[in-house]
């Protein structure tokens, strides 16, 4: 199994994710909608995640998420979260904020991630001499 996930495959299983905490059942036409994909692109990425053992996918269409497609879509969104919060704590309006954790969350280090999440859950910046304007 490949260890490597692509911004891609972790965009869909986060989609996913979202989609299932507000539908009864996900389909490829959900996420096609979601995303503002066509489905035959959705089609070829869900094969991608099911031969991943991201996701299954019933009979009938029905998307879940694996055990592992289910953490990594908790860990992603996590990031999403505490980024797009960090973000909006030092100024930045709302909408850049999502925006900018959309594509930070792919690439942010474990540490540095685990930095921010701490210095918002502490409230401090750790000792740090900057202070947002």
């Amino acid at each position: 199994m490949n260890l490597k996930r692509t911004e891609s495959q972790e965009n869909y299983l986060e989609t996913i994710l979202m989609l299932s905490r507000k539908k009864p059942v996900v389909r490829s036409v959900d996420i096609a909608n979601e995303l503002g994909f066509k489905k035959p692109s959705i089609s070829v990425a869900m094969k991608n995640l099911r031969e991943q053992e991201f996701i299954t996918v019933t009979p009938e269409g029905y998307i879940y998420l694996t055990e592992s497609g289910l953490k990594i879509a908790k860990g992603i969104y996590e990031r999403h979260e505490v980024i797009t919060a960090a973000l909006s704590r030092i100024g930045v309006p709302a909408d850049i904020a999502e925006e900018d954790a959309c594509r930070i969350e792919h690439v942010i280090s474990e540490e540095t991630f685990h930095a921010i999440k701490k210095s918002l859950l502490t409230g401090s910046d750790s000792g740090n001499a900057f202070t947002p304007q």
